[in-house]
């Protein structure tokens, strides 16, 4: 079995590689910091590292070190449940934050590319954030703002300059927009006409948020 970076192949493991990520999960509301690293995934099982111990084998439907639950596994995530908050990790997430409640800060890691990004969901959709305080709004596809139920027909109408050129696009409001345990309301945002990989988390978002980087590492907190 081929292992996240840093974990070793034991005897006795699977031996059949399905997938092998790397996800941080950090716990601060109001209760005791758990941090888990999702080091592989089998089917109805995941390998689990806590607080930086050995990595374990969890069973979907069971409760593990830390209170860490596994509720579901896939071909390219698992979903854990920490705190009463549920989260869905993604092959190449570098950090999703939890916590019981609405939490004041949220912690994220940069890939290898140096790119700050995570799992959130606009309007209780998930979706793939891209940290870029280059975009003004929070900035979608159409697709994804499609499956976000937002109506982008309803915005006003813009032309955006892309590295590929001008590109309509639509002004909207976003009814909620979460990342990890912070939630706001009354998002900013701009529909383009055309699918993007990833949502852009801009500076609507990022503007009510105290941002504090520190190498690879990026804290977001809650201004108002």
């Amino acid at each position: 079995m081929v292992l996240g970076k840093g974990i070793k192949e034991r005897p006795g493991h699977f031996s059949r590689v399905l997938v092998t990520c790397l996800c941080l999960l950090g716990v601060s509301a109001g209760a005791e910091a758990v941090d888990v690293a999702l080091a592989g995934l089998m089917p109805g099982k995941a390998m689990l590292s806590v607080d930086g111990g050995s990595p374990r084998i969890f069973s979907v439907g069971k409760t593990g070190d830390g209170g860490i639950k596994l509720i579901s596994v896939g071909s390219n995530s698992a979903v854990v449940e920490v705190g009463g908050q549920r989260r869905n990790l993604r092959v190449g997430q570098q950090v999703v934050s939890v916590g019981g409640g609405d939490q004041a800060s949220v912690v994220l890691s940069a890939d290898g590319n140096g790119h700050f990004m995570t799992t959130g969901m606009v309007n209780g959709t998930t979706v793939r954030f891209l940290v870029d305080t280059g975009a003004t709004l929070v900035s979608m596809g159409r697709s994804d703002a499609r499956r976000a139920g937002v109506d982008a027909s309803q915005g006003t109408p813009a032309m955006i300059q892309t590295a590929d050129g001008p590109v309509r696009a639509y002004r909207v409001n976003l009814n909620k927009v979460t990342v990890g345990g912070l939630t706001l309301t009354n998002v900013e945002g701009l529909v383009h006409d055309k699918d993007l990989p990833v949502v852009l988390l801009g500076m609507s978002f990022l503007n009510r948020m105290e941002m504090q980087r520190d190498g690879e590492r990026m804290v977001l907190r809650r201004r108002y």
